[in-house]
């Protein structure tokens, strides 16, 4: 490579390895590696210079420089991923944020960025399916990758069975000869069910079977899902990563046997994150612990006294003992998120949508893991195909932000007068 900041160390495309930055921290805390992760010298700093600054800055780019032809064909015949090759393969902007997910879970050895949650999974998916095969899919699944796997993965001939979240080890008795991964979402992003993670992972692994799971409920600070033994995990960095309701990111953090086939599908499919969503991502990451924790708090707080209000059938969050799963959530989960659901006595929608418009303190919009709060109508009957969501009134889904919960439940107690 060239001279000066064309030297610069990275890792293509918004990736990296592991242990590359030389840092001995396999010992230390998740809040302590928020901190500290994705900091290398020669990203914070110049050339020569023995001071450096505390965030890696923006780099925009598309065309890098070379010194001369030599260096050019070098490059070409290389395709080091550490070093500067063209825009598409990342700056250090990209490689610091996915440098910081990566040291979230030990047992990983990379991270890929994406322009958003749900080209993360797509992404994650093609790297480990082809025709003919077969995809275990959880029926609590995220409604764009149902959407996904109904549409672009039948029309090139992978087939998806959709299972029942509570299934546990009874997975085993759906695998097939053709199955080749199975994804999971725990706790379900609408209907909050808490999978058997483990006795999943242990039924693939002895058919020799990929694990996927849609972290972005609980972050690797909530659930280790990799520590659990899922082989690829899949973050919508728009939600708890970014944490301000300002950009568009995906992740996904695959183990040493998924990672050069994920590496291979996302450059071949151009997939990239751009450097300003990655740094308002890595800048969200720095403050994700006592967020988290704070929204955690609080939504379980204004859950629990949601649960003695007579216009509230039913509280949906997986900290309740009467969520479904719950006992999985005890053993599995380090604490509560932010998200749930409510279903209301009144079975209208006419209700709900009264309620809803009655609040003052919460946003009406897509989307959670903001710091404002948010209120959305929402009915997974709808999406479901191997368990059946019936009986059921109509549901609201609750994103806790950062605001005072007494304030929050107040405002929820107007509202119910509608």
């Amino acid at each position: 490579m060239g001279r000066g900041p064309g030297n610069t160390q990275g890792n293509g495309t918004g990736m990296t390895r592991k242990n590359d930055d030389g840092r001995k921290n396999g010992n230390l805390s998740p809040a302590t590696r928020l901190a500290q992760a994705g900091r290398r010298s020669e990203w914070t700093g110049m050339p020569g210079d023995r001071g450096s600054i505390v965030n890696p800055p923006v780099w925009r780019a598309s065309t890098i420089l070379y010194e001369d032809v030599a260096h050019l064909r070098a490059a070409e015949t290389q395709n080091d991923p550490h070093q500067l090759y063209y825009g598409r393969r990342g700056t250090p902007t990209g490689w610091s944020l996915a440098e910081a997910i990566t040291q979230l879970e030990p047992e990983a050895e990379g991270t890929m960025l994406f322009p958003s949650g749900v080209a993360a999974v797509v992404t994650a998916l093609l790297s480990v399916l082809k025709p003919g095969d077969e995809l275990l899919m959880v029926d609590s699944a995220y409604g764009p990758t149902r959407a996904f796997c109904e549409g672009f993965l039948k029309e090139i001939g992978v087939a998806t069975r959709y299972y029942d979240p509570l299934i546990g080890a009874g997975i085993a008795a759906l695998c097939s000869e053709k199955t080749r991964a199975i994804f999971l979402e725990s706790p379900g992003s609408l209907t909050f069910e808490v999978q058997d993670v483990p006795a999943i992972v242990a039924a693939a692994k002895a058919r020799d079977i990929v694990t996927l799971i849609d972290n972005t409920w609980a972050t690797p600070l909530l659930l280790p899902a990799m520590g659990l033994g899922v082989d690829i995990t899949i973050l919508a960095c728009t939600k708890y990563i970014v944490g301000h309701s300002d950009a568009m990111l995906g992740s996904v953090t695959a183990n040493a046997r998924c990672w050069p086939a994920l590496r291979r599908r996302a450059l071949g499919l151009g997939q990239m994150a751009s450097p300003d969503d990655a740094w308002l991502g890595a800048r969200g990451l720095r403050t994700l612990d006592v967020r988290l924790k704070r929204q955690g708090e609080s939504g379980l707080q204004i859950a629990q006294w949601l649960e003695t209000r007579p216009e509230v059938r039913r509280v949906l969050h997986p900290a309740l003992p009467s969520c479904p799963g719950h006992e999985l959530f005890a053993r599995d989960f380090r604490g509560p998120a932010g998200l749930f659901s409510i279903e209301l006595a009144d079975p209208s929608d006419k209700a709900r949508a009264a309620f809803i418009d009655a609040l003052t303190l919460f946003g009406i919009g897509y989307s959670w893991g903001g710091y404002e709060s948010l209120a959305l109508p929402v009915d997974p009957a709808r999406l479901r195909s191997a368990s059946a969501w019936q009986d059921h009134g109509p549901l609201v889904r609750f994103n806790i932000g950062l605001e005072d919960p007494a304030d929050l439940m107040a405002d929820m107690a107007r509202a119910f007068g509608r």
